[in-house]
């Protein structure tokens, strides 16, 4: 006589929530504990995942297909990463979720476990449904360090899944639709000067002033762009225009040398409808510019501009199917843009039709006591239900 196969444990989203905010999953640590997890998980339910390991296979995303294996389905994509909660005032502990007041506590509750609870609760219910078109699940690492764990999954995806119509990114929106947002295009500047007494620093070059050249020059590009006519396109984000920033710099041994090294990230987070190339293009021929100036007084002397990043902006669609379809689901038929970046424009420059929808407010996202409400993860869990009845017609 055969052992009946046991039926899987059916875990509610706050339970699978719970789950996940145990995993202290900091973007500088390690992610394959969680994905180990999320991968029992769906193996329970009879569904395979896939993982996409980086170059040190320390950590990896994920994937998934629930349902026929047929064009046309959606695909839910959220990152597993979070940042870390180093010097921050926490009330409770920050990997336990607490409930308080209507609102649920925990480093990722909002950015953005409580979507991926919702997402992988939404499996046994697909199953159940008997699905007509696949739910698929993408989840990424790294995305907290510039989005760079997402495009290796999804090409990985197009290349091995039948295409989706649609990629509903859950970053928190308040579960409004938002179609589009920034690109950003982030650089570790590294300047090599020489160093002499600082009595004589016309013979050396100051790293750390050569590299204040450069920033001047971001100044100047934001005063530049700010008082350009505001595009058509432009007008629906704030601020209206490309923006540069630096945020950090380091460099110099003592008040009297002149600094041999300065180093600082420089990033530019652009509008769509501009080519972030020409802002590269522009900076390379800045830096070249102040690089032979110094190179006059010392040949060595350098800049090096190290790549990190590069999240391509998300671009409203013309009767874009993502669009479509959270408008279907929530009602929402209002116009909503972001500054900041996300995967949905690096879905979209693969080819898929992207949005982002999620439980929660950007606000609280890095935040200590980072929470999110009751009332946003319960329709965050009615979106889930209605988007599997939307797949079974």
């Amino acid at each position: 006589m055969s052992t009946p196969t046991p039926t899987p444990e059916r875990l509610s989203p706050r339970q699978i929530l719970d789950r996940l905010v145990a995993f202290p999953s900091v973007s500088r640590d390690s992610n394959l504990p969680l994905v180990d997890w999320v991968e029992g998980y769906l193996a329970g339910w009879g569904v395979r995942s896939h993982r996409v390991y980086n170059a040190e296979r320390t950590k990896a995303a994920l994937y998934a297909s629930v349902g026929p294996e047929v064009a046309g389905g959606v695909i839910l994509s959220g990152h597993t990463d979070v940042v870390p909660v180093d010097g921050q005032a926490w009330t409770s502990d920050p990997w336990t979720v607490v409930e308080r007041d209507g609102r649920l506590f925990g480093r990722g509750v909002c950015d953005m476990k409580g979507f991926d609870a919702l997402a992988l609760a939404a499996v046994p219910l697909a199953l159940e449904r008997g699905v007509k078109r696949p739910l698929q699940i993408a989840l990424s690492y790294d995305e907290e360090l510039g989005c760079v764990g997402a495009p290796p999954m999804i090409a990985a995806m197009a290349a091995g899944l039948p295409r989706a119509s649609a990629v509903v990114v859950g970053e928190p929106s308040m579960m409004k639709m938002v179609n589009g947002h920034k690109g950003g295009h982030g650089f570790q500047v590294q300047i090599d000067g020489f160093e002499v007494h600082s009595s004589i620093l016309h013979t050396g070059v100051n790293a750390i002033m050569e590299g204040a050249r450069l920033i001047s020059w971001v100044n100047q590009i934001n005063a530049e762009n700010r008082a350009k006519p505001v595009t058509h396109l432009a007008a629906l984000f704030d601020p209206p225009w490309t923006t540069a920033h630096v945020g950090t710099i380091q460099g110099g041994t003592a008040e009297n040398i002149t600094a041999k090294s300065c180093t600082f990230g420089l990033g530019f987070r652009c509008v769509p409808g501009e080519d972030p190339l020409d802002w590269v293009a522009r900076l390379r021929a800045e830096a070249a510019r102040i690089e032979a100036a110094m190179q006059v007084i010392r040949p060595e002397a350098r800049i090096t501009l190290h790549e990190k990043f590069y999240v391509p902006p998300l671009v409203p669609e013309t009767a874009g199917a993502a669009e479509a379809l959270v408008r279907r689901l929530t009602g929402d038929n209002g116009t909503m843009v972001v500054s900041y970046g996300t995967e949905a424009g690096q879905f979209q420059a693969e080819g898929y039709s992207a949005v982002v929808c999620g439980p929660g407010d950007i606000a609280q996202a890095h935040q200590p006591d980072e929470w999110l409400s009751v009332a946003q993860f319960e329709a965050g869990w009615r979106f889930m239900q209605d988007l599997v009845e939307d797949l079974c017609r």
